[in-house]
């Protein structure tokens, strides 16, 4: 029986440019902010074997000017303009925001208008040079030296099978990254960052029509281009792998265990994060219950669901208590994640999980910029902004004999890949070992 459902509704309206850009206009007059996104849709999915980590420095990139804008212009004028700025690249897609007072709605629509259309002449080899060696530096502290860094990468190799797109970082790897030409990033600009692959999402205080008017004015000028078209993963990914075993400069044990499950488009997929909640969503979940309070083998245990295009991710990752090594903290959650389908999820379980994503939920889209982000996710990676409206119900309206459906689909031991971390011992090289051949 499903929770009785309180709808929200956030009003917005959709245009489109004559050039291909997709316009959401979401007005909200509480603040006097407003938050310009801007999502392309193209990611680390869409890159060719040999040139990984390519949408990622071309991110980087983006930031160290255009045509009409000098190098490290971009955050300067925003910050002295009272805004906040950034961006980011994942597997489906790349996005640019600034959130600024909304009387510098136009800075921030000419500044990604600028780098839309006219990026190209600024490119440059040092830039270029400059940008890579950022990029692997950040590969060194956030994967290489990291505690635990290499875990997720390690998960994703033996997930999915050689040429799947989502089987390498988004980060990419050292020698792809080395590679990169300055006729690589040309390309990738060409090819990817025309207007029509390309959604700009207005939130907070304007007016509708004269913000569609500055839209115009801005972006109406911007050359349409054709996009490639788009190949399809090839199938979910594989599983029944693993455990493969890591040695870190680390002093307890973490364990890593990725399921397949319904991606971002999927009927299920609310679902599916109910269930990643009800094994670990809070204290009173099953694994951190059972795992950190009664056993006591676990320091910590969190359970999410990754928001993918095409293919999804339920993730389990739990963090050992001293004296516990990777095998024993392997086992215990076994018995627990098994124990679901001898005693399946309760309603009150359940009915607790629901309540816990929608809360996220109302937390993610009670700022300007959230809510952009959302409708831009929405719009980019389902094709459907109205998503933003419809989640609150849909969570709401996640059935316990569903929750229960996916567990004894997604949470297969022959579907999950599994990898260790374990304290390295003493003349031992740090890196993957162990498990069966990909």
């Amino acid at each position: 029986m499903s929770a009785k459902t309180r709808s929200i509704r956030f009003p917005f309206e959709t245009r489109e440019l004559d050039n291909g850009l997709k316009v959401i206009l979401q007005p909200d007059r509480s603040s006097p902010v407003v938050a310009v996104h801007v999502m392309y849709h193209v990611g680390s999915r869409n890159e060719q074997p040999g040139r990984t980590g390519f949408a990622h420095l071309f991110e980087h990139l983006l930031f160290q000017g255009s045509e009409h804008v000098g190098e490290a212009e971009h955050f300067r004028l925003v910050q002295e303009a009272g805004g906040t700025l950034n961006g980011s690249t994942w597997f489906d897609r790349t996005n640019y925001y600034e959130t600024v007072p909304s009387h510098q709605l136009d800075l921030a629509l000419w500044l990604e208008s600028d780098r839309m259309g006219w990026f190209l002449s600024s490119i440059t080899q040092e830039k270029l040079d400059n940008q890579r060696d950022v990029v692997k530096n950040e590969r060194r502290q956030s994967y290489e030296n990291r505690p635990y860094g290499l875990a997720t990468e390690t998960v994703l190799s033996h997930a999915f099978p050689e040429g799947h797109p989502y089987r390498h970082p988004t980060i990419g790897y050292m020698e792809d990254l080395d590679r990169a030409t300055l006729d690589d990033v040309k390309n990738f600009f060409t090819e990817w960052y025309a207007p029509s692959n390309a959604v700009l999402v207005l939130c907070g205080d304007f007016d509708t029509e004269e913000a569609m008017r500055r839209v115009e004015r801005y972006f109406g000028d911007v050359p349409a281009r054709p996009v490639p078209s788009r190949v399809a993963a090839a199938g979910q990914g594989i599983g029944g792998f693993g455990p493969v075993r890591i040695e870190d400069s680390v002093s307890v044990p973490r364990i890593y265990a990725m399921h397949h499950a319904p991606s971002f488009r999927s009927e299920d997929y609310e679902a599916a994060s109910v269930v990643a909640s009800v094994l670990a969503g809070g204290r009173s979940s099953r694994l951190y219950d059972e795992l950190v309070y009664e056993r006591q083998v676990a320091a910590d245990v969190h359970a999410y669901v990754w928001p993918l295009e095409e293919v999804g991710m339920l993730w389990m990752v739990a963090t050992g208590r001293p004296g516990v090594d990777a095998e024993l903290l392997q086992s215990e959650l076994d018995r627990t994640v098994g124990r679901l389908s001898d005693e399946p999820a309760s309603e009150e379980e359940v009915a607790g999980a629901r309540r816990r994503a929608r809360r996220q939920l109302l937390l993610q889209l009670e700022s300007v910029g959230g809510r952009a982000n959302a409708l831009a996710h929405a719009a980019v990676l389902r094709g459907e902004p109205a998503y933003l409206n419809d989640a609150f119900d849909r969570y709401g309206g996640v059935e316990t004999d569903t929750v229960r459906r996916l567990v004894a689909n997604i949470l297969e031991p022959g579907g999950r890949t599994v990898v260790h971390v374990s304290p390295k011992q003493a003349g031992s090289a740090r890196g993957p070992s162990g498990g069966d051949s990909p």
